[in-house]
């Protein structure tokens, strides 16, 4: 293969795999329920027109056929008259061959007119084979067509859903709580010092407003020691 026939062919296709980008499914399916009801128009357009020469032909058949019939009672009529005297026998056999001829042109014309309507006929039922099967494709693309819109919103909401967590920078975000955790421990470590720092500066003065002003006793070891003095010297 040549560098030009490699050439048309890488870009051939690019086209290609342009062309199936901008292809979109559900305009697709929307211009083929279109172009079917086009076509069933005109199925349903021919389909008629067919019936009608068919129901025409047919007409025209039977009328011949009603033709031979009453061409054939003429001869059996003219045949009666010559019998009963009324007409000459001659002369009625005559006129009653010529009926009789007429009959069977319009019998003849009655049987190739009855064949060409049963062929309209026929192909008026294969149109209406046609018809119908474009009716039930027309309805199955219809609800395809509704499925896949269904499916089609659904899919661009997960997409947009999932397009957003994948924007999430979780190693980030478990980062930033790791911080604001220390940070938090760090404040609690800090609140207890300032409380250790704030209990040991409290003077003697301080725990003893604080025992008096709750109502209660010192509880240290200073009293203690002033309690087992009482004791020894007799005072307790």
């Amino acid at each position: 293969m040549s560098i030009f026939s490699r050439l048309f062919k890488i870009g051939q296709s690019e086209a290609h795999s342009m062309v199936d980008k901008f292809e979109d499914p559900i305009k697709l399916t929307e211009q083929g329920i279109r172009d079917l009801k086009s076509d069933l128009q005109q199925a349903m357009t021919s389909l008629a027109e067919v019936k009608g020469i068919a129901i025409r032909t047919r007409k025209d058949a039977d009328s011949k056929k009603k033709l031979a019939a009453d061409y054939e009672r003429k001869a059996m009529m003219l045949l009666q008259k010559a019998q009963n005297g009324a007409l000459d026998m001659a002369e009625a056999e005559r006129l009653a061959t010529d009926a009789l001829g007429k009959k069977e042109e319009y019998a003849q014309d009655a049987l190739r007119i009855a064949q060409e309507a049963g062929r309209h006929e026929q192909m008026a039922n294969q149109l209406q084979a046609n018809v119908s099967k474009i009716k039930t494709t027309i309805s199955t693309y219809e609800n395809d067509l509704v499925t896949l819109r269904a499916r089609a919103q659904t899919a661009a909401s997960t997409k947009k859903i999932n397009q957003q967590l994948a924007k999430i920078d979780t190693s980030g975000t478990i980062a930033m709580l790791e911080k604001m955790k220390a940070k938090v421990e760090e404040d609690e470590s800090l609140a207890l010092a300032y409380g250790e720092m704030a209990s040991a500066d409290k003077s003697v003065d301080d725990e003893i407003n604080s025992a008096l002003k709750s109502g209660g006793q010192i509880e240290s070891s200073s009293s203690v020691q002033l309690l087992e003095l009482k004791k020894k010297m007799g005072m307790a």
